[in-house]
């Protein structure tokens, strides 16, 4: 009798064993976007960061407490420079008549200064499915801003297709557009920076057909979606990864033949988040891409 009960309890114990281990493998196999152990901040203990990955605060007046994990958006802005023999990173080719130039696109901080002629990409990642929306508008000096306009979703890139998901990563312009790329250009004097507004919905957005170009939009409309979503909105910005470069699994998640970026794959430079925001809650954030100013001049003596 003993022995039986022995046996038994020994089972009930491996089992227990095997259900830790294996619930253990799939949290740490799955993706996750949102991890406060990912946030380096005073009350954070090192051990507590398992993984390499660290962010810091740079919205400090922005709580991050009560942050859904599935309601955050990622971010990386590339700039692309001519690539050269020692680079390591994923190049992208792009053919200018006769010429086949290789490009090497490099991670930026969201405080990087932009100049004339800069050549940039955008990749977004949502923490669940989605339809993703990108607006465009211009600053000028006076704090005032430009029209709104509509640069994704358009037919010309994906086909149309702005569903996000987690690890799936959208590339704006996509790997196959012509060019794959955006050049940067002030359009006056006291234009001063892009302000390029990313919006996650649950559902499609209704109110407007994709076209094949970019589309203006209401300003009113803007400002309701604004007001409605963005309320609260601070980000996290990845440390000392700044300059990398593109790699292999990136390209290939945002590619046409897409494969999911992994649990420890590449994460966003950027991480949005909106702190109480209801799962079934659209997320609109924003983000200033700053023209470098004029140099100042030194008195010769």
């Amino acid at each position: 009798m003993r022995a039986k009960l022995f046996l038994l309890i020994l089972s009930i114990v491996s089992m227990l064993i095997v259900g830790s281990a294996i619930a253990q493998n799939s949290d740490e196999t799955t993706r996750k976007l949102w991890d406060t152990a990912f946030i380096n901040n005073t009350t954070n203990k090192p051990a507590v960061r398992r993984k390499q990955r660290s962010y810091r605060v740079a919205t400090p007046r922005v709580s991050t407490e009560n942050v859904a994990p599935d309601s955050v958006v990622g971010v990386t802005i590339w700039r692309l420079r001519p690539a050269v023999a020692a680079d390591s990173g994923e190049r992208i080719i792009v053919h200018e008549g006769s010429e086949a130039k290789q490009w090497l696109p490099e991670r930026i901080s969201a405080d990087t200064k932009l100049v004339q002629g800069d050549k940039l990409r955008i990749s977004i990642e949502g923490a669940r499915k989605g339809y993703l929306y990108v607006i465009d508008r211009e600053q000028y000096a006076d704090g005032s801003v430009g029209e709104p306009y509509l640069i994704f979703p358009t037919t010309r890139t994906l086909k149309g297709d702005n569903q996000v998901d987690i690890g799936r990563l959208t590339e704006i312009p996509a790997q196959d557009d012509d060019p794959p790329y955006f050049t940067v250009k002030k359009s006056r004097a006291d234009h001063i920076a892009e302000v390029v507004s990313v919006l996650v919905s649950p559902a499609p957005l209704e109110g407007f057909k994709i076209t094949d170009q970019a589309q203006k939009l209401s300003e009113e409309q803007v400002a309701v979606w604004e007001k409605q979503w963005s309320t609260g909105v601070g980000f996290l910005e990845m440390e000392k990864t700044a300059g990398q470069a593109w790699t292999r699994e990136e390209r290939d998640a945002g590619g046409t033949n897409t494969r999911a970026l992994t649990a420890n794959g590449p994460a966003p430079q950027l991480l949005f988040y909106r702190a109480a925001a209801k799962p079934n809650e659209p997320l609109f954030v924003k983000l200033h891409l700053w023209y470098r100013g004029p140099t100042k001049r030194t008195a010769n003596h």
